[in-house]
């Protein structure tokens, strides 16, 4: 995994207000203007990062705020032991590396990794915090940001321990087909590994290699190189094992 020194992230040329937002939607720039939207997204660089690249560094100085345009990320983290754990999914409009907007200068929680290629907004700490000084809005936006961050990372904690590990990776199915899914002819096609869903669910990649063949034998979904079509997501939480 390439980081964020060395993932050759491409400035765009002019950036173009209208076209470089055009049906994108995000929570942190809600309630603004069309003037202030403007204001705010001029004072940022439009990059492209390509796949299997991490932008923001688990522990280091939190220099860059993001704001996903296109593409699909994640959220990671590694333990003392070396183990990559495996966090939430971010989709366009969701904001990134949010330790780069707060008033004392503070370190990135967890990493951040583009998983296919992808193109960001990019502010340096000090402008994003002199637009939230000019704007407002800009932290209003982030305090249901960063309660929506708690409450997914509360029901992972609550899944861990109340869950079955079959019940877990059915709800990370669900869920990632819900978010990041494709509809194609027969489901929803998700690009993901065994280990990745493994990683998600919090279960080894033996017992989850062992329910998604259960679940292919009973049509619940198919499985591909490097993808998996759930077909129907709800028999996920109603077949027998």
């Amino acid at each position: 995994m390439r980081s964020s020194s060395d993932a050759n992230s491409i400035e765009s040329g002019p950036l173009v207000i209208s076209s470089a937002t055009e049906h994108l939607s995000s929570g942190f720039l809600d309630g603004l203007t069309k003037l202030e939207l403007h204001s705010i997204l001029a004072a940022a660089t439009l990059r492209q990062f390509p796949a299997n690249s991490v932008i923001a560094n688990q522990g280091d100085p939190a220099e860059h705020l993001f704001l996903l345009r296109t593409g699909c990320a994640r959220l990671f983290y590694i333990t003392q032991q070396g183990q990559k754990v495996l966090l939430r999914w971010l989709l366009p409009g969701e904001m990134l590396g949010g330790a780069a907007i707060l008033p004392n200068p503070s370190l990135y929680l967890v990493g951040t990794e583009i998983l296919k290629k992808s193109s960001a907004f990019v502010w340096r700490r000090d402008t994003i915090r002199h637009l939230a000084t000019q704007y407002p809005k800009l932290l209003d936006n982030t305090l249901p940001i960063a309660a929506e961050h708690l409450t997914w990372f509360l029901s992972a904690h609550l899944a861990l321990v109340s869950r079955t590990a079959r019940e877990r990776l059915a709800q990370v199915l669900f869920s990632l087909a819900q978010g990041i899914g494709h509809k194609v002819p027969g489901g929803i096609r998700l690009e993901i590994t065994n280990e990745h869903l493994a990683n998600s669910a919090n279960i080894t990649l033996f017992t989850a290699s062992r329910f998604l063949s259960e679940w292919q034998r009973q049509g619940a979904l198919k499985k591909g190189r490097g993808t998996l079509t759930v077909c129907d997501a709800n028999r996920l939480f109603s077949l027998p094992v």
